[in-house]
């Protein structure tokens, strides 16, 4: 176990912390404007319903800003964030990360886009990832994670 004043060693990942942290304050815009019910604990509702989900958001400008920042990753940027999200929801440990990642890989196809955005509370599983993968506040440039200036 660890003492309270030593860090965890960070995980290095194929995506920029800074572009994480950038895409939970968008994703978090859009879960505030989504029908609350869609994120309800333990649901998995994008696994199985995502291109439904997106539907009814189509021209919302917070969805169009957080899809223009996922369209914008890499594919082993892409790969990294489901992991993460994963990772922060709970799927997968930290001693599991080269799992998760693996599985990402494998999962990844045409789509990987649209269900990564449709993941209920985005935001709170990549930040939760972020923090069980050592990455902390700083690597987001300290700024709250709610809202963006």
């Amino acid at each position: 176990m660890l003492a309270r004043d030593e860090e965890i060693k960070s995980v290095d990942l194929n995506i920029d912390p800074a572009k994480v942290g950038s895409i939970i304050v968008k994703a978090r815009k859009f879960d505030a404007r989504v029908d609350p019910g869609r994120g309800a604990a333990g649901s998995n509702q994008a696994d199985a319903g995502e291109h439904e989900i997106l539907e009814g958001y189509a021209a919302d400008p917070a969805l169009e800003e957080l899809r223009g920042a996922v369209d914008s990753l890499k594919e082993n940027e892409i790969i990294d964030l489901t992991a993460l999200a994963w990772v922060g929801r709970g799927d997968f440990t930290r001693a599991e990360w080269a799992k998760a990642r693996a599985t990402a890989r494998e999962a990844q196809c045409w789509h990987s886009r649209n269900y990564i955005i449709a993941l209920p509370v985005l935001g709170d599983h990549l930040e939760a990832g972020l923090a069980k993968l050592g990455h902390g506040r700083t690597d987001v440039n300290a700024k709250p994670l709610k809202d963006e200036p």
